[in-house]
């Protein structure tokens, strides 16, 4: 942490968001869980089981056969399962086994675990302010996207919508 008092809050920023996920994947280890996988298994949780891989992919903001090669890890841990879409015989969507539904709860209380432990120290009125102030950063950052009639605006509004 030498300098971070001297660094642009921007780095600070960015800092502190490599840290974030550097915490939940040392948290994620014993799991087996890369950061790869545990960030599909999360997003696969909230759009829900049944989503095709297109859709989770989307979701997450990466491209199709990224995440396949992501899928096939997973589907050899034997924590999801893939089956053809009933109304799209190209499609695939994904479910839990019941050893990924055991391992998704573990991931869950384990991230849980790292955000409590990363606010420790905070109260429930500064964690407000704080999710207010970047929420308003995130929005500028929208905003001038927008502008500039970028792409991957709806990826960056989606995800701030996420948090």
């Amino acid at each position: 942490m030498e300098g971070f008092d001297q660094m642009s809050l921007g780095m600070q920023l960015a800092l502190m968001n490599r840290g974030w996920r550097a915490a939940v994947d040392k948290a994620m280890e014993p799991l087996g869980l890369t950061q790869a996988r545990w960030i599909a298994l999360l997003h696969l949780s909230r759009l829900g089981e049944g989503t095709t891989q297109s859709s989770l992919a989307q979701h997450i903001g990466i491209e199709l056969p990224s995440l396949m090669r992501t899928l096939d890890c997973l589907e050899k841990q034997e924590l999801i399962r893939r089956e053809r879409c009933d109304n799209d015989r190209r499609a695939r969507t994904i479910c839990f086994t019941e050893a990924g539904k055991t391992t998704m709860a573990a991931v869950q209380g384990r991230a849980q675990d790292v955000h409590r432990h990363l606010l420790a120290g905070f109260n429930d009125q500064e964690i407000e302010q704080l999710t207010s102030m970047v929420s308003r950063i995130a929005a500028n950052a929208v905003s001038i996207i927008d502008e500039s009639g970028d792409t991957t605006t709806s990826d960056f509004s989606r995800l701030n919508a996420e948090q």
